[in-house]
């Protein structure tokens, strides 16, 4: 295994540079910086920007219409998207249906998904939490019942990042009672304009959309959108979510977050010196640094592995834990470092084309709002709790 990165490597990342300084907007990159909200279309330029570099589907293999890029070469390219304050790419049709389909799909379901996931005809969604069974998916209680050519959906999802968008949703439902939980789940993907399908807001406590409540009542969904073989959609959600927890790390965001602690530490004065001369808080802000070069380090060892022709396994939750908790200090360590001037919430700061007066420094607008928001990081794609219980199990196993 080797973690250091070869002139070919090193190449491709001042590449990657080049094309973003390029091709990446200045003010869309400010909106990113700023915590500003990005519209639909802010996110659908920037898919088709990619797109038409033949850079969207970067872990996809070629003959899929990928980059057939390595493992090591997709981890300099969102590490150097994150430190350009490129928008996020959103993973649910790229990087979390689209392998499942490659994986497990036929070659009808490729031939006609994969294309569509690409030119940005369909907007993915994700339904697998339910009102009682968010990490524990193996309780859900969403209905999907055989009729001829058809399944009748009814059951609710909750947590649907965007759904208001999205035109596709893919979901975990339950075909059968019997026998082990985990057996008698199916991978289905369903219309959202399907007669029955109903999606209510989620309003976060600053106002915000950004989730929601799904509801079906007797939704036809075609058989042919079942997704490998009826009952073993537990087979295919448990491969899908080893790409998402890997993915929820965010080894980049840390990054740049980390770029921008020190920015403040540097402007920030406390008691007649700038903050990053004070040793209690310049310790902490090393502590951060040195667990995120650790983190660097074993997300490096995964996708070596991966580069070998090996998948995610029990790693990629090791990974979700530390690198979500990295993010999470990162964004206490900026919310200590404002102090009062990260307290305030003013809305309007996050829209577009705001020119009022921010409370204290602008840069300090969207702390306290990125603090609270990623609290959900280390719950979603399955709680640091349960991963620490997959690792007890797969690694030591306990």
């Amino acid at each position: 295994m080797d973690l250091t990165y070869t002139p070919k490597e090193q190449a491709f990342r001042a590449e990657v540079k080049a094309w973003l300084a390029e091709n990446l907007k200045p003010e869309l990159a400010q909106k990113v910086k700023r915590g500003q909200h990005l519209s639909k279309a802010d996110m659908e330029g920037w898919h088709a920007t990619l797109n038409a570099r033949g850079w969207l589907a970067n872990h996809w293999p070629k003959e899929h219409g990928g980059t057939g890029w390595s493992a090591v070469e997709k981890n300099i390219f969102e590490e150097e998207c994150c430190l350009a304050y490129a928008p996020r790419v959103l993973p649910f049709g790229l990087s979390m249906l689209g392998p499942v389909l490659i994986k497990y799909g036929n070659d009808a379901q490729r031939k006609h998904w994969l294309p569509r996931i690409l030119d940005g005809s369909d907007w993915w969604c994700q339904g697998y939490s339910e009102p009682g069974a968010g990490s524990d998916l193996a309780s859900l209680r969403c209905r999907a019942v055989r009729e001829g050519d058809h399944y009748i959906v009814n059951g609710q999802k909750t947590w649907t990042t965007l759904g208001q968008y999205a035109n596709m949703i893919f979901m975990l439902v339950r075909t059968s009672t019997t026998g082990k939980p985990q057996e008698g789940i199916s991978f289905l993907l369903i219309d959202m304009n399907t007669p029955g399908v109903e999606v209510k807001p989620i309003h976060l406590l600053e106002g915000t959309h950004e989730v929601n409540d799904v509801f079906f009542t007797d939704v036809k969904v075609p058989a042919e959108n079942l997704v490998g073989e009826e009952n073993k959609g537990w087979t295919y959600a448990k491969y899908l979510l080893t790409y998402e927890r890997t993915g929820i790390a965010g080894i980049g965001f840390s990054m740049a977050a980390l770029n921008e602690l020190h920015d403040i530490a540097a402007d920030q004065n406390r008691a007649g010196r700038k903050l990053a001369d004070d040793p209690l808080f310049a310790a902490r802000m090393a502590r951060a640094e040195i667990e995120l070069e650790n983190a660097k380090t074993t997300n490096l060892r995964i996708v070596s592995a991966a580069a070998a022709g090996g998948a995610p396994g029990p790693e990629s939750s090791m990974l979700k834990v530390k690198g979500t908790e990295i993010r999470q200090e990162l964004d206490l360590l900026k919310k200590k470092a404002l102090g009062v001037y990260a307290a305030p919430l003013v809305p309007e700061a996050f829209e577009p084309g705001f020119n009022g007066p921010y409370v204290g420094p602008d840069y300090a607008a969207p702390i306290a709002r990125q603090y609270f928001n990623n609290r959900k990081i280390s719950i979603f794609g399955g709680s640091n709790e349960i991963q620490k219980n997959i690792i007890t199990k797969a690694i030591l196993g306990l």
